[in-house]
């Protein structure tokens, strides 16, 4: 924990920073000599001044890919490292004054540090989340202080792949079965267990649904769904194993039947669809840089391309994204690898190059099918030149994707099974004739 950094408050212990500037101090006692010290920015350099969320969660997922690509795993051994990974999950493993296995995070702390009505339980924290789990529980060292940590977070993955993939799934079948539901229902054996009101499907989830696809919804809360598609919690979610791969492939089905929709003249949305009229007034606050449509680049605001000659195998093979705001084609080409399904992430990066060069590798595109550069753009952004490039390396050599990529572990796969069979939802049948009086 650091000392104070914005007005009175101070960063909970486990925090990670979201930026670090170098800034060069005097020595005492010296007048010409100076050192370079880090200042950390925990959120109050941020529009906004919102703490970072998903900083500590990707700073793991790097750590293991590190130790992946290089063979050098002294650096997540190191005993501040160890530490440094102890904090981030006691933080995201604390119980807290919430039922749900899924992590419950304020508006603003992931994404791009801007209102986007994710408050509560937003399906990128919850994909990256298991995705750090998964990569803590595989380089934490064994010792008496782990134990604990480890117990609580072989009981996080199975709930969370659990609560993940019966409630945060959605294609023709589920959309049927909430056009369906009944509501305040009591008791454990509820369907609806939500409490979640069919009139909340909106009218362009019925004509967009694809008959072969489907994906996770963008936020889940007691009385309400939030059905739009966010690209990275989707892809994150395949190249985790959060979802099955059943799911992996349904997600993948959908990117290619809503091609014209996700993709268009620059790819990838982060978002589909856009907020527009009073409801974008109301949730972002008529933020101008959330304006509808705003299709952006790979934002590397965390994690720079500085892994440069890990491996001779490629030049640059390690360019994670702070919540990657679209088009996201790293992300997309890792979970295309992981299916077996390349052609997709082709034919994405063969749409971008048509453009992204010579437009000078802007930061986003405006309009609904990208059509334009960005009124606020940056030019020669390094996260976008970066993302191109790890897409193009990771489609020359699809081995090297095995860095990001978790494989389903076979006990999760059991005990969910376990919860699936014991879930009262999947055994409701007609009532019994026979009645009982207590």
């Amino acid at each position: 924990s650091w000392e104070k950094t914005m007005d009175c408050h101070s960063p909970g212990q486990g925090l990670m920073p979201a930026s670090f500037k170098v800034r060069t101090v005097p020595l005492d006692g010296d007048d010409f000599a100076t050192e370079e010290v880090l200042d950390p920015d925990f959120g109050e350099a941020a529009i906004g001044r919102v703490a970072p969320v998903d900083s500590g969660l990707w700073w793991i997922i790097l750590l293991r890919a590190y130790g992946k690509c290089s063979g050098d795993l002294t650096v997540q051994e190191r005993i501040d490292v160890q530490t440094g990974i102890k904090m981030i999950l006691k933080l995201c493993l604390a119980d807290g004054f919430d039922m749900f296995p899924t992590l419950l995070v304020a508006d603003g702390p992931c994404m791009i540090d801007r209102r986007m009505g994710l408050h509560g339980h937003p399906l990128e924290i919850q994909a990256l989340f298991y995705s750090a789990l998964l990569c803590s529980r595989e380089m934490l060292t064994p010792e008496d202080g782990s134990a604990d940590i480890i117990r609580a977070l072989n009981n996080r993955l199975v709930a969370l792949s659990f609560h993940s993939r019966e409630y945060y799934w959605i294609d023709m079948k589920k959309l049927n079965e909430i056009y369906r539901y009944k509501t305040e229902e009591y008791s454990y054996d509820a369907v609806n267990k939500f409490n979640i009101y069919p009139d909340q499907i909106p009218p362009w989830l019925v004509e967009w649904m694809p008959n072969k696809g489907g994906y996770l919804i963008g936020n889940l809360q007691p009385a309400h769904m939030d059905f739009r598609f966010f690209s990275l919690g989707n892809l994150w979610s395949v190249v985790s194993s959060l979802v099955t791969v059943d799911q992996s492939h349904a997600i993948l089905d959908l990117i290619e039947a809503k091609w014209a929709d996700l993709v268009a003249d620059m790819p990838f949305k982060i978002c589909y669809p856009a907020l527009e009229g009073q409801e974008w007034q109301i949730i972002t606050g008529s933020d101008p840089k959330n304006t509808y449509y705003i299709i952006f680049v790979d934002d590397l605001k965390i994690l720079s391309p500085f892994l440069l000659s890990v491996s001779p195998i490629s030049p640059i093979l390690v360019v994670l994204s702070n919540a990657g705001l679209g088009p996201i084609i790293m992300e997309l080409t890792i979970a295309c690898i992981k299916m077996n399904r390349p052609e997709i992430a082709t034919r994405a990066v063969e749409i971008a190059e048509k453009r992204i060069s010579q437009d000078k590798w802007p930061e986003y595109y405006d309009t609904k099918r990208g059509r334009f550069i960005g009124k606020q753009s940056r030019l020669y952004q390094t996260w976008s030149i970066a993302g191109y490039l790890v897409a193009k390396l990771l489609l020359a050599d699809p081995t090297a994707a095995r860095m990001l990529i978790t494989e389903e572990d076979s006990e999760l796969v059991n005990a969910f099974s376990c919860m699936i069979s014991a879930n009262p939802r999947r055994k409701r049948g007609p009532k019994s004739s026979q009645q009982t009086y207590i």
